[in-house]
């Protein structure tokens, strides 16, 4: 995936993106909580905690077998063909790389220090790469939408594709992020992708030249027929401030009629989403509650109440496959509560939520924490959101610049 819009490196919550563990703690027993030793072959041990009877304390995990394997791998090892030595750092890695993966949860992610350096690198907004938003959706790598005016979105990629290949490498059981790393890159520089498209009878083989991604944050338009358009690309810090702007610019157009469009949203701050929802809702409604299942009692995130438009605003909301994460949490509030109708197809359904921990100074884990449900207590990934006015958008209607989502949306409030 090219990584989610935000993320959680100042401890803000980020419900993705695409981009969002006990395993600081779990390094943390490697090193502190356990008494590991070494003797003079480089073998390693660990004393385990006991009761008095001899078994395992309440709680506790022998990591036995864990030090037998790394003291079998260390003394009998060869590799089967001639390679760079594997370092004990390296053997380290992959051990949190297959704790990771046994939790079957493609957004929760170790990165090593060049992972974390490309990864903090994009959340600041600015990289090299395709500009696509990818996630994983009944276990196939799935674009979950192009950045607008990317080279993706200009290569012909669209919500919804399927990438069976990168480059020729079959994705089947790859991991986000080895397959951001198999495309970015630098810019100028050419990867191909194998696409499954929904209505193609054949796989399509699409080449993207990467460049320099600049993320857009909000479009407005006001129509001849009166309908105020905003698309709103993304949730970054910068989003409620400019939310605001294109709020004031409706208000000043006189016209009651809004379209909301958050397809190929894919999502990013909480905190944003929130603040869009208190224009449309009072103090104390519910936006989205935080369910940490069995960690802890769940946070209940509250509208702040600027609630400042009447019952006589129409109101639509565009949604499709790449509307994702902050996006679903925004249109669920505003549909629950009465106050627009959803127009498109199914969202996304990542419904869950991440956050950045430091392992080390040059390594970090982004990990769920949370998941996000609705405010009638509908958890967002169990199949992500329906609309109230189911309409496609084919790739017939794109290629011929027609958008029956945005018609269908205008016909409603003009009636």
């Amino acid at each position: 995936m090219e990584p989610s819009l935000e993320t959680n490196l100042e401890k803000k919550k980020y419900p993705v993106a695409i981009l969002v563990v006990g395993v600081l703690l779990i390094i943390g027993a490697f090193f502190s909580g356990l008494f590991v030793g070494g003797n003079k072959n480089g073998q390693i041990s660990a004393a385990v905690p006991v009761s008095s009877d001899g078994s395992l304390a309440p709680g506790m995990v022998d990591f036995g077998p864990l030090w037998k394997a790394w003291n079998a791998i260390n003394e009998k090892f060869v590799p089967a063909t001639t390679t760079d030595a594997i370092t004990d750092q390296d053997k380290l890695y992959g051990t949190i790389h297959g704790l990771t993966g046994s939790l079957e949860d493609p957004y929760t992610v170790f990165f090593p220090p060049e992972d974390a350096e490309i990864f903090e690198a994009d959340i600041r907004g600015n990289f090299e790469g395709v500009g696509m938003e990818i996630g994983i959706r009944d276990k196939v790598l799935t674009v979950v939408a192009p950045l607008k005016g990317s080279p993706a979105e200009k290569a012909g990629i669209m919500v919804g594709d399927k990438v069976l290949k990168i480059d020729g490498t079959p994705t089947d059981g790859m991991t986000i992020d080895k397959s951001v790393k198999l495309i970015r890159g630098e810019g100028g520089t050419a990867v191909n992708l194998t696409i499954f498209r929904d209505g193609e009878a054949e796989l399509l083989e699409i080449k993207i030249i990467r460049g320099t991604i600049q993320i857009p944050t909000i479009d407005t338009k006001l129509r001849e027929d009166g309908v105020f358009v905003i698309e709103l690309h993304n949730f970054s810090a910068l989003s409620p401030n400019l939310f605001r702007e294109a709020l004031r610019e409706f208000i000043e157009s006189g016209t009651d009629k809004m379209v909301l469009d958050l397809r190929g949203n894919p999502g990013g701050f909480l905190e944003a989403a929130i603040d869009m929802a208190s224009w449309w809702l009072p103090a104390g409604k519910i936006v989205v509650t935080e369910d940490f299942g069995e960690n802890r009692n769940p946070r209940i995130h509250r509208s702040k109440g600027y609630n400042v438009f009447t019952d006589q605003l129409k109101m639509m909301i565009l949604m499709n496959q790449g509307s994702a994460s902050a996006s679903e949490i925004l249109a669920g509030a505003l549909s629950q509560h009465g106050k627009a109708t959803l127009v498109g197809t199914r969202s996304f359904g990542k419904g869950s939520v991440q956050e950045l921990v430091k392992i080390t100074p040059e390594t970090s884990l982004k990990v769920t924490v949370a998941r996000w449900l609705t405010p009638n207590g509908k958890s967002i990934s169990n199949g992500g959101l329906s609309a109230d006015v189911e309409v496609e958008f084919t790739t017939e209607d794109f290629e011929a610049g027609l958008d029956p989502q945005l018609d269908k949306a205008v016909e409603l409030l003009l009636e």
